[in-house]
């Protein structure tokens, strides 16, 4: 391009070329060709600003999985993980490959299960798996009530993923880690769009009933609400089937705006209270009818959350 003022030739703007993957920090042992495939990486070992997003958001959920992981005793099968929504199964691939395959320890029994029900992805995540030698790995065309009673599956898992199920697909894998009795759930949650839509339904109701509606009357408040008490409830509804919750921050917001991490570990000690106040929730926000479809391990008697048995 020329500069008519100066008469010459105005220079380009240098190209700025994506960083190395060495300053990623990769762990040791860490699969290159790994991430080379999973297009985190590109084929000359450099990467993107959206993959690094991606990347690191995956490592930081890794650090939470990696801890809950190592209390669990030794066992002959080793750690089992089922992998809700995998869809590329960057999750799974990554949590073999740093945890079964290339952790400090060295290499780990175990299994991770990822459950799709896109066949388009199962099967490239299979042929993927086979190229690269990740025995530990298997791929599921499932959806989660296929897999709550799928022979292919191990009668008890340790930990339930799922990141970025979008929306009630969260809801799915808390019904299946709860009916496999998993020891831990890790979920990032998604576009919880289904009590959105129930809160827009009733909205005229609710501001003739409370001017507590006032919070989800404009379209944006009602999104960021439903999202908001969609997530009350799950932990609410883990707490009364006998899970310890905890919620916090996956990555920075500059990552992420899907941040919110939840996980919940098994006590065996179901929570009357949670049930009580999950059922007032639904009652305040006129929500009853979810009870069924989405809490259906909580008895007619609040003061009773049913559980399945253990298993073993």
């Amino acid at each position: 391009m020329w500069d008519h003022r100066a008469m010459k030739p105005r220079h380009a703007e240098p190209r700025v070329s994506a960083p190395p993957a060495e300053d990623l920090e990769l762990a040791p042992g860490q699969s290159r060709e790994l991430l080379k495939e999973l297009h985190i990486l590109t084929r000359d070992g450099r990467i993107n600003q959206d993959s690094r997003r991606k990347l690191k958001q995956v490592r930081h959920l890794y650090q939470f999985i990696e801890k809950l992981l190592l209390e669990l005793p030794d066992s002959a099968q080793g750690i089992t993980v089922a992998d809700h929504g995998a869809g590329k199964s960057y999750l799974g691939f990554i949590l073999c490959d740093l945890f079964l395959r290339s952790g400090a320890q060295g290499p780990r029994a175990g299994h991770v299960y990822g459950i799709e029900t896109r066949a388009e992805l199962v099967e490239r995540s299979r042929e993927l798996a086979a190229r690269l030698g990740f025995a530990q790995m298997s791929f599921l065309n499932l959806s989660v009530a296929q897999a709550t009673t799928s022979s292919e599956l191990p009668a008890r898992i340790d930990m339930v993923t799922a990141l970025h199920a979008c929306d009630t697909a969260t809801d799915d894998a808390i019904a299946f880690g709860l009916n496999r009795r998993a020891r831990f759930m890790v979920l990032v949650p998604c576009c919880q769009a289904e009590i959105a839509r129930a809160l827009n339904r009733g909205k005229a109701l609710s501001l003739s009933r409370t001017p507590l509606a006032e919070l989800w009357r404009h379209p944006l408040h009602t999104r960021e609400m439903g999202s908001q008490i969609t997530n009350v409830l799950r932990c609410l509804y883990l707490e009364a089937c006998g899970y310890q919750v905890t919620v916090t921050e996956l990555v920075g917001w500059e990552h992420s705006l899907k941040n919110e991490l939840i996980i919940a570990r098994d006590t065996g000690q179901p929570r009357p209270a949670a049930a009580r106040r999950l059922r007032s929730l639904l009652d305040e926000f006129a929500l009853g009818g979810l009870l069924e479809s989405r809490f259906p391990l909580l008895l007619p008697d609040p003061g009773a959350p049913s559980l399945p048995a253990p298993l073993a």
